[in-house]
């Protein structure tokens, strides 16, 4: 019996998970998906965000500002990329100038340093390609840029080598029992238990409440559509350009991310259902938008779009506590936007605060918070790369061209926690086919290595799960 089952795959989930064995609790992850990160953790716009904007005394500024600080650390401790390349908030009227004035007040009383508010020639200093009709900005200092799945990904798999286990397909369908003995079920029929149940399911957090009685709360779906230019623009802008929010949102951003690519988006449309699919009247509305934000950006040098679909709930704000229609049932949804920066403080809040109020916390000595980046051979020295290759000639062999992704890590990305099994699930951990042709070279062998490393016939090899499947079979 698991004292801790942690359902949902994200980012929120995986903070929980690594917090409960770093705190010497038995725990695992369940994950309907066939990987990790396959909801609204792999595709948003990866903001560390200040924490000026959410509303005073709300879960989200708390865990924010909260999440915000710890960031730096984590990331150092996980090997992701994180930047702290400030954010700033962007007027272009009067009436949005006394926003920002508002807004900058707000963030001072939720906890956030360094924010001040810069002027027209200020601003164009720090970001030459700004519209000329910009009259001022916020700038918050303590705003940065870190990547999703990278992070999602790092800490699960931080969390699995210190002793966590890891299901996937995982479908739960019934939640049975009670504190200290529940049973959870799966569409497939694997059955397991546990003390605990966290649920950190997203956009399913709703149905998975309702196992155990739960009604206390509704979440609704909304879908983002973004575009990604490609590094030959990441001079565009050097911090993260949002524009003055009003009643209808805050609009979208313009960023650079860790990899150097340019991020425009996202949209926003209430959806039903969680298709992640773009259209062109959002992919049109980003395009307009950014054009407003900044002169001469370089729509050319578009690589691809995506889109993702965020869980909100129907409180307005994080829901995080332990359900009042089971006891031992944790709720941990409804983890929209500023969710990726608070996911770590939101692990040490539910752990630390709400299940060590129902299990004794034990210490784990033997915990160990580091784990080596999963996409790190072209920034290593040539005397370093040799040596490296001396010991592992997979090294030495060039699989990706446009990210210079070697044999060697995607080997890793298919052997280390949590392992890819998929096309998806490699670029998600080395970044193989992020590069501007789309994977169009490095496909083909990344496929290869799959096949031969999970010993499996080649047209077997999907992209992303069941039925995408890249061959059908021989022509001859």
């Amino acid at each position: 019996m698991y004292d801790v089952v942690v359902i949902g795959g994200g980012v929120t989930g995986a903070f929980v998970l690594r917090e409960c064995v770093k705190n010497g609790l038995y725990a695992c992850m369940l994950e309907r998906e066939n990987d990790v990160c396959m909801g609204q953790s792999k595709a948003n716009s990866g903001i560390v965000h200040a924490g000026y904007d959410a509303k005073t005394g709300s879960l989200k500024a708390k865990f924010n500002v909260l999440g915000n600080k710890m960031m730096p650390k984590v990331a150092k401790e996980l090997g992701v990329k994180f930047r702290n390349n400030g954010s700033l908030v962007v007027a272009f009227s009067e009436e949005e100038l006394a926003t920002i004035v508002e807004l900058k007040a707000r963030g001072e009383k939720n906890g956030v340093e360094g924010l001040k508010i810069i002027s027209k020639d200020e601003l164009i200093k720090l970001e030459p390609n700004i519209s000329k009709r910009a009259m001022g900005a916020l700038f918050a200092t303590t705003g940065g840029i870190i990547c999703p799945y990278e992070l999602t990904i790092a800490a699960i798999g931080n969390a699995m080598d210190n002793g966590a286990d890891l299901y996937l397909g995982f479908e739960t369908a019934s939640i049975k029992g009670e504190y200290g003995s529940f049973e959870l079920t799966a569409k497939d029929g694997r059955k397991l238990t546990a003390k605990i149940v966290v649920n950190c399911s997203g956009l399913n957090g709703e149905k998975v409440a309702n196992l155990v009685g739960d009604n206390s709360f509704t979440l609704g779906g909304r879908k983002g559509e973004y575009i990604l230019l490609d590094r030959e623009s990441g001079d565009l802008v050097s911090h993260t350009l949002f524009f003055t929010p009003t009643k209808k949102g805050k609009g979208i951003l313009i960023t650079q991310t860790v990899d150097g690519n340019i991020l425009l988006g996202p949209t926003v449309e209430e959806v039903e259902d969680g298709e992640t699919y773009t259209t062109s009247e959002g992919l049109s509305s980003v395009s307009s938008k950014a054009g407003e934000m900044c002169e001469n950006v370089p729509f050319y040098n578009t690589i691809t779009s995506f889109a993702g679909v965020r869980a909100y709930s129907d409180r307005h704000d994080f829901i995080i506590e332990e359900s009042k229609a089971k006891k031992g049932f944790i709720n941990c949804v409804g983890i929209e936007s500023p969710g990726l920066t608070s996911a770590p403080a939101i692990g040490e809040y539910v752990v630390n605060e709400l299940i060590a109020a129902l299990l004794p916390l034990k210490g784990n000595d033997n915990f160990c918070p580091v784990r080596k980046p999963d996409c790190f051979f072209k920034n290593l020295s040539d005397e370093e790369k040799n040596e490296i290759i001396k010991n592992d000639p997979s090294y030495g062999r060039i699989v990706c061209r446009c990210e210079q992704i070697t044999e060697g890590e995607i080997l890793r990305a298919l052997r280390e926690n949590p392992k890819a099994t998929d096309i998806d699930g490699v670029k998600r951990r080395t970044r193989a086919g992020m590069g501007r042709c789309q994977g169009g070279f490095c496909q083909p062998y990344v496929a290869e290595l799959i096949a031969k490393e999970l010993n499996v016939p080649l047209d077997t090899v999907t992209k992303a799960g069941a039925g995408t499947e890249i061959l059908v079979g021989k022509t001859k």
